[in-house]
Formats: C-alpha cells, sequence, structure tokens
C-alpha cells in the first residue's frame, strides 16, 4: 500500500510521485485560468462597482498560483503545455461572461467554484499524511474558492441568462481542462 493513496498500486498505475506531480501540475494551470478568467471579467467590469469584489477574489487566485508555481519550482515538475491555451482561454471566457453583466460574471465564478471544489475535495481525499503541507495548501484553497463561490450566489449568479445552461457548460469545460492539464 502507498501512504499518498492507501491503495495498492497495479501495474501501469501512477506512481504516487507521479499523482502528486499531476495534481501540483493540475492545480497550478487552474489557478493561472482562474486569474486570468478575473483579468477577463475586470477587462469589461472594471469600472463598475463590481471592481473590488472581482479584485478580491483575483488576488485570492494570485496567491493560490504564486504557491503552485513555488511547488512546480521546488519539486521540479513539469507545468502543463497548455499554459498558453488557458492564458487566452481563461480571459475569454472571464471577459465573454461579463458581457452578459455582473450576474453572467458572477454564474461563470459559480460554475468554476463548483467544479474546482469537487476537483480539491478529490485531491484531498487522495492525499495522505505524507504530504501535509500539500493537504493543508489544498484545504485553504478549497475554502477560499467556496467563498468565492458563495459571494457568485450572493450577487445573483442564479438570475444571469440561461444560468443552468451556461453553468453546465463552464463545469464541463472545467472538468475537460482539468483532465487534459493533469497530462499535457
Amino acid at each position: 500500500m502507498t501512504e499518498t493513496t492507501g491503495e495498492r498500486r497495479l501495474p501501469g498505475d501512477p506512481t504516487p510521485r507521479h499523482l502528486v506531480e499531476r495534481m501540483i501540475r493540475v492545480d497550478h494551470a487552474g489557478e493561472y485560468g482562474a486569474k486570468r478568467i478575473y483579468e477577463g471579467q475586470l477587462a469589461v467590469l472594471g469600472r463598475t462597482r463590481w471592481r473590488p469584489t472581482l479584485e478580491h477574489m483575483k488576488a485570492q487566485e494570485q496567491v493560490h498560483l504564486d504557491t503552485f508555481s513555488r511547488l512546480i519550482g521546488e519539486r521540479k515538475v513539469r507545468p502543463t503545455a497548455l499554459l498558453p491555451v488557458w492564458h487566452v482561454a481563461g480571459f475569454a471566457l472571464g471577459a465573454a461572461t461579463a458581457l452578459l453583466g455582473h450576474r453572467g460574471a458572477m454564474a461563470c465564478t459559480v460554475a468554476v467554484e463548483e467544479a474546482i471544489d469537487e476537483h480539491y475535495r478529490a485531491q484531498d481525499e487522495t492525499l495522505g499524511d505524507d504530504e501535509a503541507e500539500l493537504k493543508a495548501h489544498i484545504a485553504q484553497f478549497r475554502a477560499e474558492e467556496l467563498e468565492h463561490r458563495d459571494i457568485g450566489l450572493e450577487n445573483e449568479a442564479e438570475l444571469a441568462p440561461a444560468y443552468r445552461l451556461l453553468s453546465a457548460a463552464i463545469k464541463a469545460g472545467c472538468k475537460v481542462a482539468i483532465r487534459i492539464s493533469e497530462r499535457v
């Protein structure tokens, strides 16, 4: 049994080290994309009363990104090769949803943060005591992502045009981005 996963490895299964590298890689990519989403939203809503709220969430995402950037360097983890894609896609998603108004931006936030909550929860359940530092970061960042979700809900996310469709599409996109960024 491995301490990180608590399970027996089968031939072809990733090693505990590879699992942790995937986590760091995908979390770095996700936090980079989140920062870019808020930059896109600020490009559209930056001169409105929503600026402080968006800047607050962006600042927290920057701390998350800085942490995973540090871990990439310390642990010599290869970052995803898709950062240039997430650079454009994150900004475009943020700007496009903000063009729907603050409710669209908040709907995007809620959808992304719900997908990330699920993702971080799975990572937290997978990590063992041998990864206490990483597990603590994930727990803290998960709590902050849930704060962002709650901010979105408090700011009328569910009143965005076609909220359910928009939310489902964004969550599906997040899940695809997660799966690809773990490996590429």
